[in-house]
Parts: C-alpha cells; structure tokens; sequence
C-alpha cells in the first residue's frame, strides 16, 4: 500500500511552566516553546479519479487497527463523532476524538481536519497537525482526502507556516492528489513574497502543479489556474527579477484562459523597478488604459511607490500634483519627467510585455478615463520617500498638508502618522517622536503595533534599553497591543548594544513562552549576543535548535555568526570545523567568513593558518578573473575587501612571509585598495630591522635564507626603506644569486 509521507508538523504548544529546559550557564537557561499558528481561512479541493490517485476507498477499508472484538464500540464512537462534526460541534468531536482509543473512520478523520483548519484559531491548527503527526506514525495518512489536506496547506500558508503549507502540497501531488487552485495559490502566493528561497520555490511549485493538471487533463477543472494564481507566480517572478520566466508565464496565460488584470500589470511595474528600467513605468499604465482593464488606486499607489524606489521624488511630486490638479493627462507629465537616456536592461522582453513602448513616436499618450485625487496611501508613500532622504520637515509638512485637504480619503491615518514617527526616529528626535505618539491618543488615531515597534527601535539604537522596556510596558499594558517577534527582536538587539546577554536571552525565553516563534532573526541575533560576550559555546547551542526547528532556513549569516564567535576567542580549529561544517551543506564561505577567520588567526598567533587561508582566497579570487584554480574550483569567485587582505598582509609582515605579504599587496592593489603602508613600515622597522644582518652566519645558513633574504628585499623596496633590491619592478623576478649573497 502507497502511503502519503507529509511533512513534519511543529509540535503542539506546551504551558509555560511545563517548557523544556536547557541549561547553559548557572544563571541563564533556554526554555522551548513551539509556537502557535495564526488565523486560517478554508478552501476545497479536488481529488482526482483512481486512476491517477495512489489510494482508492476499497483499500482503505481493510486497514483498519481495531481487533474484531473492538469493532462495535469503535464504530459507536464513530457514529458520534460524524454527528458531532455534522453538527458543527467541532470542539466537542475534538474531545471525544482525544478519547478515541482507534483510529476513527476516514470520513470522521477528513471531517475533523477539514472543520479544524477552517477555524480561526492558533489552537485549531495545532490540533489540525497533531492528526497529521499520528496518522504519520501509525502509516495511516491515506484515510485523509485530498479535500481535508488542501483545507490545511490553505490554513498553514495563511498562518505563515509557509514551509509547512508547502510540503504538504507537494505530499499531495506525489500522492496523486491534485489540490484545489484555492489551496496551492494560496501556497505559491506566500512563497513569492516570503525571504530566502521562497520566490524560487513558489516558481517550482507552480510548475509542478500545472505538469500534474496537464498529465490529468480535463478531470481536473478545479485545480487549473486561474488569473490570481499566474499573479502570485509573476509576483515571484519579479521578485526574483527574472524576466524571461516573467514573460514565458505571462505568455501562457491565455492558455488557460486567463486574461491579465489590473494586478498582473501592477506585478509587472515591480518588475520595471527590479530590472532597473524606470522609463518603462508610464508605459505600464499606458497599457492598462489601452487594453481598457479598469483602473485602481492600486495602480497609481504602485507608481508613486516605484518613483520613491528609484529615488526619484521630483517625479513622484510631479505625479501627486498633477492628480491633486485633477489632470487627466498623467502619462504626458511621466513621459516628459522620463530619464532622457534611460538604460536597455532586458530590451528583448518588454518588447513583448510593452508593445506600446517600441511604437513610442507613433502613439499619443492616453487620457485617464477620469481624475484620481490622491489618497493618504499615496501621500504616505511620499512621506517615505521624504523620509529616506532624511528631509523631515518635508515629511512634517506634507503631513500638515494632509490635515487641510477636503477629501477624508486624504486625511493622514495611523500609516502616515507612523511615518512620521518613523522620520522623527531616523532624525535621533525621541522625545518628538513621542509627542507625536501622544497626538495620535489624543485625536483617537489607534497606534498599531508597528507604531511601537519603530519607538522601540530608536530607544534601542540610542542605547536607551530602560526606555525601551518601558515603552514595551506601556505597549502592552496601556495600550492593549500584544509585541510580535519584531519587538522582541528589536529588544535582544537592544540588550547586545549595551552588552547584556543575560537580557537578551531573557527576552527570547519570554517571545518563546508567549507562543511566539522566533525568527532567523531571532536566532541570530541571540548567537551575536553571545558570541560578542565570548560564549560561542552558548552560540553553538542557539544554532542547534535553529537547525532543528522546521520553520526556519538557516542561512549564510547564522552560519558567520558562529564562525565569529569562536574566532573573536582565537579558536581557530573549532571555527575551521564550523567552516567546512558550512561546505557540506551547501553554503559557501564569503568576505565575511574569511574576514573572521583571518581575525581569528591574528588572535591565536597561527601565521602558518594565514598561509592556508591565502592560498584559498587566492585561488578564488582567480577564479573571478577566469584564471585556473585547484581544490577551490567547486567554490564560486570570491572579491576580497580591505578588512580580509590587510588582516591577511599584517600577519605575513609580522612573521616575516613577505613574498606572501608582497602577493597581498599586489592583490589590494588589483582591486583597487590602497595599501597601508605607513603601517607595514612601522612593524617592519620595529620587528625586522636587525633581520639578516649577522656577519658570522656560516655558508650553509646564508644558503637557507637567501630566497627570504631576497623576498625581505623587494618588500623594502615596495615600502621605500633603504634595500639592495634595484630593480624597476618591486616584485620577485629572477636575479643573480650573487646580488644577494
């Protein structure tokens, strides 16, 4: 019997006083707290005919676990437990499935996990995935409908368990399930705008879906995707700034018979942002009024915001002053603000995307089909750009501007008013700030979490913790706002600003007890805590459970992260096993890495360490110029910046490599990094002065050293000491023995 392996679910919330503890140190410890998931929203899903599914009804009914002499109270209980989920009693057939001794019906296990995902509960889902784990464990998953488990790929995505949502899509499609377009949507849409590989994985599996509904044909009406579902994948698409994917999906659509909407070109304005190719933007809305797609507020939101991105604010006023003057001739004013010389990124596929662009000189501008006032939306995004560019009296006045506008539309909300805040705390104004916060109680304009997050932030970045947590305080209890994992956040970074490990893991262990799951974040900046405090054990410990807890990727920083710790020590073994360590699964050492590393071996006074390093980076660096490398061939090019290769080149003067110091040099110098050589002169003088200098070494001797004697000499004349190295060029070239001896 084929059964469906799903992935593993997180595990269910314990109470805080029942956390498992890990001890560290006498006075701090870890306390692990699964968190729980948000709010979810149901779909329905569609399970293909046996001849493309893995499981069929008929089988199912002779796996049962029960024992004959078990049959009639098992199929009491099942009885009711259908009637309670018949009757929505969801809460009640969860109890009475709790007791359940047997593995209920499949019908009563489908019911159960669909009605459990459809609830907007954290605790809903926890249940939902707890059904999963012991289907998993007794091999029984294959009780479950496709309808049940594409209810909860929608209920895991949309509570952000976006991996999870993920692997329980593909379990269905290796299964022979085919999900409904709600459901595997719904998954591709929170992979496009999720970090580290999401995009990516979002463009997977939306071709792995369409391959399945193909192979199928037209069995599966329900599962074809539709208009949103290609929007959510050219949202990857652009996020990536894959443009020929962007336009080979784009070009499918009518395919399927889908026709771009207004949000499809909305993606595509991102696009033009990602490939660089702002003069394209009017042509996007152009498009729009030519193919007579209604027109949003969205759209208009999306220029402004790409012309902020660019950093182009003239073009951005000019735009909101035009729909303030209620003009209808909005292209022609973006067509004359374009850049006059705009660059060709991607030429060949905006020429399909765009037609209205190649035929330019032949086309007037279309007309908007009526006047758009601006929005607080849009001021807003004005505002950010203000912001960005440290003008806060613009930021202020545009605010003011805002008040005084006869559409309520236009009056500032609790986004513009956070802007502002936002401004006032890039600017070091706390205490304005503050007063802003008081304005908005005071006019009843509810200050939201992010609010208080980017207060927190500033009070953190003055150093200012007690303030911090005070305002933490008032948040939560004043206020009524639960912190998210950015607050805490925010506070273990405050507490690592002012040296406080201690309150930085106190402040993880209370984000764990509240239910709250850490982010990569979380885990990384809690490992710079204690690899600053020179604890990279405890950092070790931290990047353990990162490993281990499925809802976080570990990436390259975490992996630096605890490089740093044990090199800040001069640990130098325990770093290079972490670095190979990061080889074998898959991540490649950067600037970063090496730079630590480098540090590391200046501490530990293991020059011969420096030798290997430089080898290495060497190496990679010319492979970057298409020259041949050897054991680093499987690494890709490497760029080295000043911190690496003066580390590097003060460790070879100081122990006296110096044709190693001269090849390091001669790298900084390639790449355009002055070297420093006041410095380099001053250990030399101090450290190698008397160097070769014994008039009674005895031939043999003199022999051994003459390669180091010549090196000492060119490197004296590279630094413009006194030297016997005449030569035009500094670097090592074949010379007579006897101009050395």
């Amino acid at each position: 019997m084929n059964t469906t392996k799903l992935p593993p679910s997180p595990p269910p919330t314990p109470s805080p006083p029942a956390a498992k503890r890990f001890p560290l140190t006498s006075s701090l410890f870890f306390h692990w707290v699964s968190p729980p998931p948000s709010t979810t929203t149901a779909t329905t899903t569609f399970k293909p005919k046996s001849s493309f599914r893995s499981q069929s009804t008929a089988s199912t009914s002779n796996l049962s676990v029960t024992t004959p002499t078990a049959n009639q109270p098992s199929k009491s209980q099942d009885q009711k437990l259908l009637s309670l989920l018949r009757q929505r009693k969801t809460e009640e057939a969860w109890l009475l499935y709790t007791q359940c001794s047997h593995i209920p019906s499949p019908t009563c296990l489908s019911r159960l996990l669909a009605q459990l995902s459809y609830q907007n509960t954290n605790q809903s889902l926890t249940r939902a995935q707890s059904i999963i784990r012991r289907l998993r464990q007794e091999r029984q998953l294959h009780r479950l409908d496709a309808n049940s488990l594409g209810l909860l790929a929608n209920a895991a995505a949309r509570a952000g368990h976006t991996l999870y949502a993920a692997s329980v899509v593909k379990s269905m499609l290796k299964s022979g399930y085919l999900p409904h377009v709600k459901s595997w949507s719904a998954v591709v849409s929170r992979l496009s705008s999720s970090g580290d590989d999401g995009p990516s994985e979002a463009v997977k599996l939306f071709s792995s879906v369409l391959r399945r509904v193909r192979r199928v044909g037209d069995v599966a009406v329900e599962s074809k995707p539709d208009t949103a579902s290609f929007n959510a994948v050219l949202n990857a698409c652009a996020n990536l700034g894959d443009t020929k994917k962007f336009l080979q999906l784009f070009e499918e659509m009518p395919e399927w018979g889908c026709e771009p909407d207004v949000l499809t070109y909305n993606v595509m304005i991102k696009l033009c942002a990602r490939a660089d190719r702002q003069d394209l933007l009017v042509f996007v809305l152009e498009r729009i009024l030519e193919k007579q797609i209604p027109l949003c507020m969205t759209t208009l939101h999306s220029l402004v915001a790409a012309y902020v991105g660019f950093g182009d604010l003239d073009t951005a006023e000019k735009m909101v002053q035009a729909m303030r003057e209620g003009r209808r001739d909005l292209c022609n004013v973006l067509r004359e603000a374009n850049p006059k010389n705009p660059n060709q990124n991607e030429s060949d596929v905006f020429d399909k995307l765009l037609p209205t662009w190649v035929n330019l000189n032949d086309l007037e501008p279309p007309l908007l089909p009526k006047t758009y006032t601006p929005d607080s939306r849009i001021y807003t995004t004005l505002m950010k750009g203000y912001m960005k560019e440290g003008r806060v009296s613009d930021t202020v006045r545009t605010l003011e501007a805002m008040r005084h506008q006869e559409d309520s539309t236009s009056h500032p909300d609790h986004i513009a008013y956070t802007t502002l805040i936002s401004a006032l705390v890039k600017a070091g104004s706390m205490d304005r700030a503050r007063e802003v916060l008081a304005e908005m109680t005071r006019i009843r304009v509810p200050a939201n979490r992010i609010t208080y997050n980017i207060l927190l932030k500033g009070y953190c970045q003055q150093l200012q913790i007690e303030k911090a947590k005070e305002l933490m305080r008032q948040m939560t209890e004043g206020a009524g706002i639960e912190p998210d994992v950015v607050s805490y956040n925010t506070l273990i970074d405050g507490c690592i600003r002012v040296d406080d490990s201690a309150g930085a893991l106190n402040y993880f262990n209370e984000m764990r007890a509240r239910g709250i799951a850490p982010t990569k974040i979380s885990y990384t900046t809690l490992m710079k805590a204690f690899a600053l405090s020179g604890q990279p054990r405890l950092a070790y410990k931290v990047f353990e459970e990162m490993l281990k807890d499925p809802r976080v990727k570990v990436d390259l920083v975490a992996w630096n992260t605890l490089v740093e710790g044990y090199c800040k020590l001069g640990l130098v073994g325990e770093a290079k096993s972490i670095i190979q360590r990061m080889k074998e699964n898959g991540f490649y050492p950067d600037v970063a890495t090496y730079g630590s590393l480098a540090n590391g071996i200046a501490v530990a006074r293991k020059p011969g360490e420096a030798l290997l390093l430089w080898n290495e980076v060497k190496e990679r660096c010319g492979a970057e110029e298409g020259g041949d490398s050897t054991s680093s061939s499987a690494l890709p090019p490497l760029k080295p910046d000043e911190g690496l290769l003066d580390t590097l080149a003060d460790i070879c003067v100081r122990a006296a490599f110096f044709r190693k110091a001269l090849e390091i040099v001669a790298c900084m110098e390639k790449n355009g990094i002055p070297p420093n050589k006041t410095k380099y002169t001053r250990i030399y003088v101090e450290m190698h002065s008397r160097m070769f200098t014994s008039k009674h070494a005895s031939k043999a001797r003199q022999d051994r050293r003459r390669d180091r004697k010549r090196a000492a000499e060119a490197f004296k004349f590279w630094l413009g000491l006194p030297n016997s190295y005449y030569g035009s060029e500094w670097r090592l070239a074949p010379a007579d023995e006897d101009d050395y001896l």
